[in-house]
């Protein structure tokens, strides 16, 4: 952990939070900096005396907080959606991104070896940046591989092909990101269709068999069973697409069937880790008694977390800043201090922070965290914080909805900034772990990349306001209405905090959710698991929530891994089926590196032009064409990964 690494860190935050801040508000979705970061690093250290893999990793520990915190804009502008704020004040905004990132650090502590460590869960982005901070390492240490082995080359020939494809469909728009199709069954309508992101893919190839398959349960109850279903009950009006309706019904029912199994599972996934969880407290407890007796190289360097007193310290110390905090916004939104309201503000956000913090954490090992549906947390955590606010009356005493409403929101970007860094720093300690990293400086690090992005969120916010406006909170009547930007996740989130404590939200389709997710535990528990099998429940609820185009190259990607590793093993002896197993990691690696790399530097040219398209070269009507040629790219990428570990 060296001085120019943590500078060369927070420099690429600050630039990284920027454009991740401008491309959710404008399509919703953000990208890892965590890779990008690495890649970064190692291309400017390696003329710096002394590097080494270390330093590289510690950079892409600071940086990652730019592609994670930035998903508070999935909430935050709702405060001004709902006419409680006019802009973005500094210290209300950047005290909530650094307190809660800050205690989503702490949460990550006694769950590092629960689940990096013990869980078994394979963090499919961790090891793609620790493939590639250690291939960079070894070609510099050991020099030219002989070539049969596994090498740096398998990641640049991901890298290359997938950097190619994001530049021809995210770029150039000449070649589709998905294919789906709409197609009539009586009175039913259903999708059928594919995602062809060959990251996704990667990602698919690099997570196991049994939550490949769980994900595909997921997409069926959507997409097979929920959706014909809707269809049938919600006929298609007269002049709407078939695939748009269907589409719509989805995202504004079928997900929330998602969201509560999700929900479930969280619940689940918190009461299956108390055991872990209580060993890796009691762990760091036998770890700082052995450092307070003088034993501490008893412990190995590469299991040393922040000693579990300072981080409990830390914790309660962050109350402070925190009840400051909800103080003013409560005073502000209320006309005076409602101090039940304030003092249960802390305690929720300390207590569902954890259970939130423990569920992404799981999510992140399960998908990857730039995939983790973050704004399903969001969504989760709104219809618990509304539910104590209706119990509190915080409507009542002669007030509206609006304060509510405005509160609700603040305290879930509370809980949204520790979800959304405890999400990213245990898929950075699955990659300290594979390079033999020390845990406690890769927890400072984060900490100081929480502390750079909060300060960078509030201005960078401001200044998009004023730019573009959001989706029904423009600053000026003379906007012109194509560039406002859409805020999807604020948007949606904000009308469930008004349904909630206005008393309209239909619970129906989260009630499907809370019973599928009930339903499938019990499966799990009491079925599949005495026949040695298991059913990841969250990953089900990830393969209803998640869009089609995300999941079905995610699913095709663990199944053709399934295939490819049992074809090996019939042909190969252990040390070639050693080989085949890293070749196949490595270009699946590279395949997430190069789509990384390159929605960075599309982000860039989004921010710099102002254009969601700037580099658009398909005419009108070339979509069909389009999809036909993303089919075909998504074949012969799946060819390169099936060849990586077939060859001899």
């Amino acid at each position: 952990m060296t001085l120019r690494g943590l500078l060369l860190g927070a420099a690429i935050t600050v630039v990284f939070t920027a454009a991740n801040v401008y491309l959710g508000l404008r399509v919703g979705t953000t990208v890892s900096s965590s890779i990008s970061a690495a890649v970064i690093s190692m291309a400017i250290l390696r003329f710096a005396p002394g590097h080494n893999v270390l330093e590289n990793n510690i950079v892409q520990t600071v940086a990652s907080a730019a592609g994670t915190l930035s998903s508070i804009i999935f909430v935050m502008p709702g405060l001004l959606m709902v006419g409680h704020w006019n802009g973005f004040p500094f210290w209300l905004s950047a005290g909530i991104c650094a307190v809660g990132g800050i205690l989503g650090v702490a949460y990550t502590v006694p769950l590092r070896r629960a689940m990096v460590v013990e869980g078994g869960l394979p963090y499919p982005e961790g090891v793609a940046a620790a493939e590639i901070l250690r291939a960079g390492s070894t070609v510099e240490a050991d020099g030219p591989r002989a070539k049969n082995e596994p090498g740096v080359v398998d990641i640049v020939r991901g890298a290359i092909a997938s950097a190619a494809f994001g530049i021809a469909s995210g770029g150039f728009r000449l070649i589709s990101e998905d294919g789906l199709r709409a197609f009539k069954i009586g009175p039913a309508t259903g999708i059928v269709g594919c995602g062809f992101s060959f990251a996704l893919l990667g990602v698919g190839w690099l997570i196991s068999i049994s939550v490949g398959l769980a994900i595909l349960l997921g997409v069926v109850i959507a997409w097979g069973v929920a959706v014909p279903i809707l269809t049938v009950l919600i006929p298609t009006p007269d002049g709407t697409d078939l695939a748009a309706h269907a589409v719509g019904l989805w995202r504004t029912r079928v997900r929330f069937i998602g969201a509560g199994t999700m929900t479930v599972a969280a619940v689940w996934s918190l009461v299956v880790l108390a055991k872990p969880l209580a060993d890796g407290v009691r762990a760091s407890l036998r770890a700082l008694a052995e450092t307070r007796a003088g034993r501490g190289d008893a412990v190995p360097r590469v299991e040393r977390d922040l000693p579990f007193d300072k981080v409990m310290k830390l914790a309660l110390a962050l109350a402070v800043p925190m009840a400051a905090l909800f103080i003013v916004f409560v005073q502000d939104a209320y006309g005076f201090t409602r101090w039940d309201l304030v003092i249960a503000a802390i305690l929720f956000s300390f207590i569902l922070g954890l259970l939130v913090a423990a569920t992404c954490g799981y999510m992140a090992g399960i998908i990857g965290s730039s995939h983790s549906p973050i704004s399903g947390i969001g969504i989760v955590a709104m219809l618990a914080v509304a539910l104590m606010l209706y119990l509190l009356d915080a409507t009542t005493g002669g007030t509206t909805t609006k304060p509510a409403v405005a509160l609700a929101l603040f305290i879930v970007s509370m809980v949204l900034a520790i979800a959304t860094i405890a999400n990213d720093n245990l898929q950075d300690l699955k990659t300290g772990q594979l390079v033999g990293a020390t845990p406690w400086k890769q927890q400072v690090a984060l900490m100081i990349g929480v502390v750079v992005g909060a300060a960078v969120i509030p201005p960078v916010l401001d200044l998009l306001h004023q730019a573009y406006g959001f989706t029904g909170a423009l600053p000026r009547p003379d906007m012109d209405p194509r560039q406002v930007l859409a805020a999807p996740q604020a948007t949606i989130i904000s009308s469930l905090a008004k349904g909630v404590l206005g008393g309209e939200l239909d619970w129906t389709y989260l009630s499907i959710g809370f019973a599928i997710g009930v339903a499938l535990i019990l499966i799990d528990s009491l079925g599949l698991r005495r026949f040695g099998l298991r059913l990841p429940v969250l990953a089900v609820g990830l393969g209803i929530y998640l869009a089609l185009s995300t999941t079905t190259p995610t699913v095709i990607g663990a199944v053709l891994a399934h295939l490819a590793r049992r074809h090996a093993r019939r042909t190969r002896d252990e040390a070639a089926m050693a080989r085949a197993e890293r070749r196949g990691v490595l270009v699946a690696s590279g395949l997430i590196v190069g789509e990384s790399l390159i929605g960075v530097a599309l982000a860039a040219l989004i921010v710099g032009s102002g254009s969601a398209a700037p580099l658009a070269l398909a005419p009108a009507g070339f979509q069909p064409t389009a999809e036909a040629l993303g089919l075909v790219a998504f074949c012969l990428c799946g060819t390169l990964l099936w060849r990586a570990m077939a060859k001899r």
